[in-house]
């Protein structure tokens, strides 16, 4: 394991924790590629709604929150952090827009965090703020769902191992426990995992 690597491991670990701190190095290095997943997702939507900033910082909330409430015990490293920060803000985005379009139509509606944060710079997070709160049970069903999406485009590739791999380096497993798990090559199983990433960075269009 990299140093990069043991690091965001053991932020991970802290967020878990209720650590706003961690919570804060963690924002500061997932920021622009979050802030870059939802501008391509808002791309043609009015300026008028939340920008992509925004809408990060509501996915990067959601992730605390569910962290730190035992929501994500399978997320364990960087390589299984980035497809769940992908999954959430993709989310955020869509939802935003289909609030756009309800009040367009005369229709009320409330983002959870999207333009509450509008004064904020992008490094001006009360990360202790965030750490305390709650997530709500509509986001713990969001976010099953959209991990289930991501493992059925593994199912589409006719590869059965994927799911299997993928599932297993969430749960904690190393890449060497999965090789033998899998009865395969080490080389066999890194082979997948780049894989499995290619295929998720490539449906949210990074």
């Amino acid at each position: 394991m990299s140093v990069i690597e043991e690091t965001v491991t053991q932020w991970i670990d802290q967020i878990k924790s209720g650590d706003a701190q961690a919570a804060q190095r963690l924002w500061e290095s997932y920021f622009l590629e979050m802030v870059e997943v939802a501008r391509k997702k808002l791309r043609g939507a009015p300026r008028a709604m939340a920008d992509e900033e925004d809408v990060a910082l509501s996915a990067f909330k959601s992730f605390c929150l569910g962290a730190q409430n035992g929501r994500f015990s399978q997320i364990t490293d960087r390589q299984n952090l980035w497809p769940l920060l992908v999954a959430i803000t993709s989310h955020k985005s869509v939802d935003l827009i289909r609030l756009e379009n309800r009040q367009k139509r005369g229709g009320t509606g409330n983002s959870e965090d999207t333009g509450s944060h509008r004064k904020q710079t992008s490094m001006q997070v009360d990360f202790e703020e965030i750490i305390q709160q709650q997530p709500s049970p509509e986001f713990a069903v969001q976010m099953a769902e959209e991990l289930e999406r991501l493992l059925n485009l593994l199912d589409k590739t006719g590869d059965s191992a994927l799911r299997q791999v993928a599932l297993a380096k969430m749960e904690g497993e190393t890449t060497t426990e999965i090789a033998q798990n899998q009865g395969c090559a080490r080389r066999t199983v890194e082979r997948k995992l780049q894989l499995i990433t290619r295929l998720w960075h490539e449906d949210c269009n990074l």
